[in-house]
């Protein structure tokens, strides 16, 4: 790489509040054809976590099939391969946790950030509910627990402060998504220093959050987990077939989900992303996103209008 390259990608990376890291095995590397693994800081703590995670909402909602289950097992062990480490879930996405936890315990000491939710009413129940999840999960004490979709908020959030001060859980978050209940998630960011992430949805396509959210969420030192990322699989529809525009490649895109990713891992106020899938291939495209460059400004705004133009 010549001086020129190199100056212009360490720009981008500080552009754009990164930390690029070199912690995959050299191996990986060849493999990969990558060196720099892009990390943000948990604002306000000396933790960084890769800009690319994984949900598990309807990938691993498979029930007890066992084949389903063996073939989950390389999709999670080729995301730690390739550098993950937040993992999304919710008692609300049916058999997810028992199926994640069921492969995470035939792992030799994965490096998962584990992230949870809980979502009922009521602090007796919560506490349950959350005392089961880590039963499936069998990771130990939870690194971030979140509070699904605003149930019940005001009364979990009590519950998990506590759990916060003992030690049980490490972060505290609260979600919504599909642009519901913006402006509650406005409010909290504001006003509520307990909850270091929050979770909603982003992408190129439904942009609203760039107009309060994420601003906000800059503002205010909270960690930002973006959900539907492709819109379910609507924005890979979109664009299947078409051409990926050649001047991609100067952020280092391979192919479209990488495209979408980076649009959003490149938000300033971002901090992870979280897709879910079922296959290896996919989850070998995705974490591409997590490595090299992310566009700048300009480059952002030529994304967005490529996209609106198919």
């Amino acid at each position: 790489m010549n001086s020129f390259n190199a100056d212009r990608r360490r720009c981008l990376l500080a552009t754009a509040g990164l930390v690029a890291t070199s912690l995959l095995p050299s191996s990986l590397y060849a493999r990969a054809g990558r060196s720099l693994r892009l990390v943000r800081q948990i604002p306000g703590h000396d933790e960084y976590i890769p800009v690319i995670g994984m949900g598990s909402w309807g990938t691993f909602d498979i029930g007890d099939d066992a084949q389903l289950r063996r073939d989950r097992l390389p999709v999670l062990q080729q995301f730690f391969a390739d550098g993950g480490t937040l993992i999304d879930s919710s008692p609300m996405y049916g058999s997810s946790e028992q199926n994640l936890g069921w492969c995470l315990q035939r792992m030799e000491k994965p490096p998962v950030f584990s992230a949870t939710k809980v979502w009922t009413r009521g602090a007796a129940r919560g506490i349950e509910q959350m005392q089961a999840s880590q039963s499936l999960w069998g990771t130990g004490p939870f690194d971030l627990m979140q509070i699904h979709n605003f149930t019940d908020w005001e009364t979990h959030l009590e519950t998990l402060r506590e759990w916060r001060d003992e030690g049980r859980i490490r972060y505290i978050g609260i979600t919504t998504s599909h642009g519901r209940r913006a402006e509650d998630m406005a409010r909290v960011i504001a006003k509520e220093p307990d909850i270091d992430f929050v979770q909603f949805t982003y992408n190129i396509a439904d942009r609203d959050a760039e107009k309060t959210l994420l601003p906000l969420a800059l503002e205010h030192g909270k960690a930002v987990i973006i959900n539907r990322p492709f819109q379910r699989k609507a924005l890979i529809h979109a664009v299947e077939g078409e051409p990926l525009p050649a001047w991609a490649s100067e952020f280092e895109c391979e192919n479209w989900p990488q495209f979408l990713l980076k649009y959003i891992a490149s938000h300033p106020a971002v901090t992870c992303v979280i897709p879910a899938t079922s296959r290896v291939d996919h989850m070998i495209e995705n974490m591409g996103a997590c490595y090299g460059m992310l566009p700048d400004e300009k480059l952002r705004r030529r994304m967005v209008s490529y996209f609106e133009s198919i």
